[in-house]
């Protein structure tokens, strides 16, 4: 007996110590190999297709300089944790590189080496409280071309492989196409006499869509009166083209037919523009809409600038003074007004436009048109000027047209010129002397592309505005912007498409991936429906009481009662207010109900998230168990 007991003892403590071995060996295997495992639905801690693409066409040594401070005393937490995901995926980088990438780790200490090379690449240190220097930045070079990244901030982690390999795609490819911006808004920056008397910079920075532009093209400012867009310009954004001249749109349409690419922002009414333009709503309204008007026609699209879209289903709560109103005209569109066949949208599912018109009409011959961005069917065009004053009388009016509305489009195949009679000529100025002078452009003007060209038009020009696309912080001195939404995105995507690179657009996409609750709004969609079908009940029960009892008084004056209610009166009162309080109780009931619908869904799914995994581990314990148990038995 006592040497079955030693025997037992003796084989459980080497398994134990057999366990242990095997542990420890897993950990240091696993610490050495970095192996990692990706559980997340959208794979954002894999490299993505456009990465390892970008890595495939390497056939040049890249060298990565990684910069860390590694003293645990002087580097914050959070900062020592992120620096550890950065590793991680410089790892993965060099991994699917087939050699051709390098990383170096340096620590850069005061006076060291390593702190003149992080000098030399670019890399600043960040000053802390303490007055210590910190670093935690990169240097992406190749030959005699380097990419630094001077500070990785965490709140760019999910913008960190698009940086990457954006970095490694700038020094493998320093030719960068030309991008040409028109526009009456002032996107590069301008000068404000106003800042510099309160004690402020005077020049305010471009806004963030253009300072993203330039990390990837050239980008040339083009001005709005221009007859001819330069040879070199690549693709042509057009932003807010307000009170454009048909000189200008003749530019843009030769631009098209010999090759250039188009992507025009337009705007039926444009916040940015109209803000402090005119104290008058209805002037300032008109005033800050723009269109191509020319081209259109000839591409054979309609764009109506006093109408804007309004969707239930994406709707947005924005503050006015104290108090928090719907707006449905300024549309937080998700993942269900993208196409997802389309390698622009596919990815990008969060997306803030402010009352964005809608594209109409059939394609000319020879054209193709498809529908990037769209709205619901729980949808309907409303006048601009009441979408911006009054979001509740939206609400309150709002009837579905029963029809999508297309946000944005892309329009491909043979354009034809929308000029057929040549370059439009201006009248010259009264008192010019050279009004007599002759044209000395003889430059014949072309009537159709040779080549297939693709142009796209956005019914918005607000949501490149940084209040709609970006929050900027200042971080340890640095300017750090973090994305608010997908805006700036969808913009970078589509101008890489239109230069011709594609590799990107994947990255750059997972960086906005969310989990909107769409059967939320649906939910909230429909109630409101309701709720507003229940208000003009009563509203139009309201007039025809006044109606009646105007009708009433005007007998009662001619019977000369002036003060006193006949029975017929009080008869309606009591009816309207009996009318009254059952619509409101019907109005409470929606209310209730409302609230019961979403509080129920996101009581599910929080059941789901937090009890899930430990039944699911439980079922499967007991399940197991009760094989063994049958094994043992039947043995």
């Amino acid at each position: 007996m006592i040497k079955k007991n030693f025997t037992s003892y003796l084989f459980s403590t080497a398994g134990v110590a057999i366990m242990f071995v095997i542990v420890a060996a897993v950990y240091v295997i696993a610490g050495i190999v970095k192996v990692r495992l990706d559980l997340t639905a959208e794979k954002l801690y894999t490299l993505s297709p456009g990465s390892r693409a970008i890595l495939k066409k390497l056939d040049t040594p890249v060298e990565i300089r990684f910069y860390c401070t590694q003293s645990a005393a002087s580097m914050p937490v959070v900062l020592k944790t992120y620096a550890q995901h950065v590793e991680d995926l410089l790892a993965e980088y060099k991994k699917n590189s087939r050699g051709n990438i390098e990383v170096k780790k340096f620590d850069p200490q005061p006076d060291s080496d390593a702190e003149e090379s992080a000098n030399v690449d670019r890399v600043e240190g960040q000053l802390l409280q303490t007055g210590e220097k910190i670093y935690l930045g990169l240097a992406v070079s190749c030959l005699d071309s380097r990419v630094p990244i001077p500070f990785l901030s965490p709140d760019r982690e999910k913008l960190l492989e698009y940086d990457l390999s954006r970095a490694i795609s700038g020094v493998t490819s320093p030719a960068k196409p030309v991008v040409g911006v028109m526009t009456a808004l002032p996107v590069f920056g301008e000068f404000n006499p106003m800042m510099m008397q309160m004690g402020r910079a005077a020049r305010q920075n471009p806004w963030v869509f253009v300072s993203e532009l330039k990390n990837d093209f050239e980008v040339k400012q083009i001005d709005m009166g221009v007859d001819k867009i330069d040879d070199d310009v690549k693709v042509l954004l057009v932003v807010h083209p307000k009170a454009i001249t048909d000189k200008a749109q003749f530019a843009i349409d030769q631009f098209v037919l010999r090759g250039g690419k188009l992507i025009a922002f337009l705007d039926p009414l444009a916040v940015i523009d109209s803000r402090g333009n005119n104290s008058n709503p209805l002037q300032r309204s008109m005033s800050s809409d723009s269109t191509l008007d020319k081209l259109l026609k000839a591409w054979g699209i309609a764009f109506d600038t006093a109408k804007v879209v309004a969707d239930m289903n994406f709707v947005t709560h924005i503050n006015r003074g104290t108090r928090t109103e719907e707006a449905p005209a300024v549309l937080s569109l998700n993942r269900a007004s993208a196409d997802p066949t389309d390698v622009v949208t596919s990815q990008i599912d969060s997306l803030l436009i402010p009352f964005c018109g809608s594209f109409t009409g059939t394609p000319a011959e020879g054209l193709k048109e498809t529908v990037l961005l769209k709205s619901t069917k729980d949808s309907q065009l409303v006048d601009k000027m009441m979408a911006e004053l009054s979001g509740e009388q939206i609400t309150k009016e709002f009837s579905p047209s029963g029809k999508e509305q297309a946000l944005a489009i892309r329009l491909t195949g043979k354009f034809k010129t929308a000029f057929p009679e040549g370059k439009p000529k201006e009248a010259p100025a009264p008192d010019s002397k050279d009004k007599d002078k002759p044209e000395t452009d003889n430059t014949p003007a072309l009537k159709e592309s040779q080549k297939d060209g693709a142009v796209i038009l956005v019914g918005d020009a607000d949501m490149l505005f940084d209040q709609f696309s970006v929050q900027v912080q200042e971080i340890f001195g640095q300017r750090i912007v973090s994305m608010r939404n997908g805006n700036l995105s969808l913009v970078q995507n589509l101008v890489e498409q239109m230069a011709g690179d594609n590799n990107l657009i994947g990255i750059r996409g997972r960086a906005t991936m969310s989990r909107p609750f769409t059967i939320v709004k649906q939910i909230q969609a429909a109630a409101q429906q309701s709720y507003q079908s229940k208000i003009k009940d009563l509203e139009q029960s309201l007039a025809d009481t006044q109606q009646r009892l105007g009708a009433l008084q005007q007998q009662k004056k001619e019977t000369g009662q002036r003060f006193i209610l006949s029975p017929e009166q009080q008869a309606e009162l009591e009816k309207f207010r009996a009318t009254e309080r059952d619509v409101k109780r019907q109005l409470k009931d929606v209310r209730k109900q409302l609230r019961q619908n979403i509080d129920s869904l996101e009581n599910r799914i929080k059941w789901i998230n937090i009890a899930g995994m430990p039944v699911l581990v439980t079922i499967s314990g007991i399940t197991l168990a009760m094989l063994k148990r049958k094994k043992t038995a039947a043995k």
